[in-house]
């Protein structure tokens, strides 16, 4: 169901968040050609190109029908995916990132990202477990993903195994769009149901419209789309993390953003 939709520049507004995605130069590509793509990270659809750098990402591969492989690369190579196409058909891009932190000085910072992703009275919680409220930490992971299509761009989406995970029911690019985009998010082997799906549309000239949806009982948004966009689908998981993770990381929450881009054709 949507709830919200507003148009803004990726010049202004506020930070919320910042979101991690893969971003292909091309969606959809003939059959001899090639998967060229950058990884991004920034907010409202736009930010800064990373380098293929494999200390960063724990998997970086990509699969269409019953084929996958890893993106192979070069450190610092731009963009990070560039390669040939495993067959003609779908492809789907899947990176998983190392675990990062970033730390919060006061409550109020953390709690302008809980309130934009919806999780809900967090401070109640964080209360009951006699946890400090300014100069704490947080742990992260990405899990990223992309449809690309080549040639006649046929297949589907599935599942390829991200702790969390957007996996698209509709084909962008082969199937009718006049219902909308249909997606369903996982957490391990559970659907998210009831959850935030936040989407960005972006224009040929920069322009983003961000929308939030919510998903159904079997974890599964429905997304208005309109030819000629690229878009970007996030939803992120909130958590205590495990004691070890805790230990070894120094922190008290942790977070798994999942994330979906792919275009609609004009």
């Amino acid at each position: 169901m949507r709830i919200l939709a507003l148009i803004f520049s990726v010049l202004t507004g506020p930070v919320l968040a910042h979101e991690f995605w893969i971003e292909p130069d091309a969606y959809q590509v003939p059959t001899e050609g090639r998967l060229e793509g950058n990884l991004v990270n920034g907010q409202e659809f736009a930010g800064t190109k990373l380098s293929y750098l494999p200390q960063r990402f724990a998997n970086f591969a990509v699969f269409a029908g019953a084929q996958a492989e890893r993106v192979q690369g070069r450190p610092g190579d731009m963009p990070a995916l560039n390669r040939d196409p495993l067959v003609e058909g779908l492809h789907i891009v899947a990176y998983q990132a190392n675990n990062a932190t970033v730390n919060y000085e006061t409550w109020e910072k953390f709690q302008t990202f809980v309130d934009h992703k919806d999780f809900g009275d967090v401070l109640s919680q964080h209360q009951a477990r006699g946890l400090p409220e300014e100069n704490f930490t947080e742990v992260y992971a990405r899990y990223s993903k992309s449809l690309i299509g080549v040639g006649n761009s046929e297949g589907a989406d599935r599942r390829v195994g991200l702790e969390t995970e957007i996996v698209a029911l509709t084909n962008p690019y082969t199937d009718d769009l006049s219902d909308g985009m249909r997606v369903q998010v996982f957490y391990r082997n559970d659907v998210r149901a009831d959850t935030q799906v936040e989407v960005f549309q972006k224009a040929d000239d920069g322009t983003v419209e961000i929308s939030l949806y919510r998903t159904d009982t079997q974890g599964i948004a429905t997304i208005p789309v309109e030819p000629g966009f690229a878009y970007m689908v996030d939803a992120v998981v909130l958590k205590e993390p495990s004691a070890e993770l805790m230990a070894t990381s120094n922190s008290v929450w942790q977070t798994l953003w999942a994330n979906l881009t792919f275009a609609t054709p004009e």
